[in-house]
């Protein structure tokens, strides 16, 4: 038997994906999660073998969700499932340890697949995004990504100095550095571009 953790923050959608995989009588949902600190303890609570996760989801996303359980010594295999079909997100999604990928609007049949497959050490990852995420790397550093997150959430410069124990000048470096790397005209545009690529 395969063991289930669902995070997503929808419950309409944790439901389905729920009432999905029960069908199998090879796969157990062992626990659902609404928020990425939720999915995070229940990871670590109940040991499943498979966490299947959302990026967008309240405390934390499904990438640093993946990064959190792989720095825990967590052995659970991890699915992104996502509406954001961006090969920035699949790289990130990669370099923090997942072993899928896959789009909310794939059919259904191959969801349990690839929960098989990742269970079983390979890999589940929707083949166009697996061509695009090769051809335009993200320029951002993980320093980078985080200032202008802040940024892009509206904090100040000394608001972003103070919760990561950086000074104001450093602050501007990054975003000015950043903002010339998407070449962007201010914090904004170079927030939504990053966007728009997966990269934020």
């Amino acid at each position: 038997m395969i063991r289930i953790l669902i995070a997503e923050d929808q419950g309409m959608v944790r439901g389905a994906l729920t009432a999905l995989l029960s069908i199998e009588s090879d796969l157990e949902v062992v626990a659902e999660a609404r928020t990425g600190p939720e999915a995070l303890a229940a990871a670590l609570q109940h040991k499943p073998d498979v966490v299947l996760t959302d990026i967008e989801m309240p405390g934390m996303t499904g990438l640093d969700l993946a990064a959190a359980l792989h720095e825990k010594g967590s052995t659970a295999r991890i699915i992104i499932l996502t509406t954001f079909a961006r090969s920035g997100y699949l790289r990130r999604a990669l370099e923090v340890g997942a072993s899928g990928y896959l789009l909310k609007d794939a059919p259904s049949a191959q969801l349990a697949d690839a929960v098989r497959r990742v269970a079983a050490g390979g890999r589940a990852i929707d083949p166009t995004l697996a061509t695009e995420a090769w051809t335009e790397p993200d320029p951002l550093t993980d320093r980078e990504r985080q200032v202008l997150r802040l940024a892009d959430e509206g904090r100040t410069g000394a608001e972003i100095a103070r919760e990561l124990k950086l000074s104001e000048g450093t602050v501007r470096n990054y975003l000015s550095e950043t903002i010339g790397k998407l070449g962007a005209r201010n914090r904004v545009e170079a927030a939504r571009l990053a966007r728009q690529k997966g990269w934020l």
